[in-house]
């Protein structure tokens, strides 16, 4: 739909949550007509029931930094739009404090300073192997190849799982993924799904058991295993145990695969920037935190007034659900001038929503930045350039902005 079109539906039907916008790629003008004539938008009725839509970058961060109004908590609906919730899922993305601080202080430890120090050196050997493993002057699949690989891996170390069967956590994210809540129709059938998170859930239940059993270790599991009360309740029922562990290896997984994904075709719409890189590769910190922002790996998060509010002139009541749309607020022009283009040296880069902002701020946020700096780094010496040469598919999902497929050609350094 061109923006014309776009323009003449009723901002009361003006709905983006539809997958297919993200798999299409063309949700730009939508949001764009959001930011500049209604921030706050009623959608009157979409297939998750009305909602409103937050789209500016200032009042995304006023709703997730007021969680006293604005509730994460899945006994009012949880963090996505979908309308039939399984309480029994829960994990702590989707509470409120007091669960919700005590919950991921029990994990936030093996993502602080001390171990990811620890860690940057297994990145950089493990990013400097694959990228030597590529071919040369030959078309393959970036996607598959570099950032579910580099990812993959990572995310095995943090969880001390078996390294050899590292691939089953990238198909776990992706069945995660893929509710038909987030894809529309079309996707996974349902006994798939139960399959592979029995599967899933069986193998984390016989490592939570394992690692309780032994000594305290600096992974994952065995941090929130040993974290007294929290493990009581969140061992409490194994499918919970289960929506923290999906929480983890998603967050782990897909955000920083997309970003590392995203980063690629952004320096190649910029070729400019892509030269700004090459003439300065100190700008590669900064440039991580541009790349967040422009790829934006997760769309949106929901959150559900407890109280009668205002938000931007418009009044807010009572149980309605208000939608942070995260990609929107970080193509906000008002804060990043030419917010369509990735600029690697943006001075602002970092005031991105894209970890979330408040007490739900991704808490591996530097992990992945890490893993893209440390993977950039070890880029540049090696290849004069990635070139994208052909069409890029992504998923439909509209809550994590998936990249399925980016077929590059890899140029070395002369």
């Amino acid at each position: 739909m061109n923006t014309a079109a776009i323009n003449q539906i009723p901002l009361d039907q003006l709905d983006v949550s539809d997958p297919k916008l993200y798999a299409q790629d063309s949700w730009r003008p939508y949001f764009a007509r959001l930011r500049k004539e209604a921030p706050v938008n009623r959608v009157s009725d979409s297939p998750y029931g009305p909602y409103w839509s937050v789209s500016t970058h200032g009042l995304i961060k006023e709703v997730d930094s007021n969680h006293r109004i604005f509730s994460s908590a899945m006994t009012w609906g949880g963090v996505t739009l979908e309308r039939d919730i399984d309480l029994s899922y829960e994990n702590f993305i989707a509470m409120d404090p007091p669960r919700h601080n005590t919950q991921r202080a029990a994990a936030a430890p093996a993502v602080g300073p001390q171990n990811l120090a620890k860690l940057e050196s297994l990145i950089r050997q493990r990013a400097a192997s694959i990228l030597d493993s590529l071919p040369i002057g030959e078309e393959f699949n970036w996607v598959e190849q570099v950032s579910i690989e580099l990812t993959c891996r990572m995310l095995a170390t943090l969880l001390d799982f078996p390294y050899e069967d590292r691939h089953k956590l990238t198909y776990w994210t992706e069945v995660a993924n893929s509710p038909p809540e987030f894809v529309g129709e079309g996707g996974m059938s349902y006994e798939e799904r139960q399959t592979a998170m029995q599967d899933c859930a069986d193998t984390f239940i016989k490592m939570w058991n394992e690692r309780a059993a032994a000594p305290p270790g600096n992974d994952f599991i065995s941090m929130l295993a040993h974290s007294g009360e929290t493990a009581k309740d969140i061992f409490s029922d194994p499918k919970m145990m289960l929506g923290n562990v999906l929480l983890l290896i998603v967050g782990g997984n897909d955000t920083t695969r997309n970003s590392i994904s995203g980063g690629v075709l952004a320096l190649n719409e910029s070729p400019d920037e892509y030269q700004k890189l090459r003439d300065n590769p100190a700008v590669i910190p900064n440039m991580v935190a541009e790349m967040i922002r422009w790829q934006t790996p997760v769309i949106y998060m929901r959150r559900t007034a407890v109280a009668d509010t205002e938000l931007g002139g418009k009044k807010i009541a009572k149980g309605d659900k208000v939608v942070m749309w995260y990609l929107s607020g970080n193509r906000d022009e008002s804060v990043f001038p030419n917010a369509d283009k990735l600029i690697v040296d943006r001075k602002n880069a970092r005031n991105h929503v894209a970890f979330g902002f408040g007490i739900h701020r991704c808490m591996g946020n530097r992990l992945a930045e890490m893993q893209l700096r440390v993977l950039w780094e070890e880029i540049m010496p090696r290849f004069e350039r990635i070139e994208v040469v052909g069409p890029v598919q992504r998923a439909t999902n509209n809550v994590m902005r998936t990249i399925t497929h980016v077929p590059v050609v890899l140029h070395p350094k002369k």
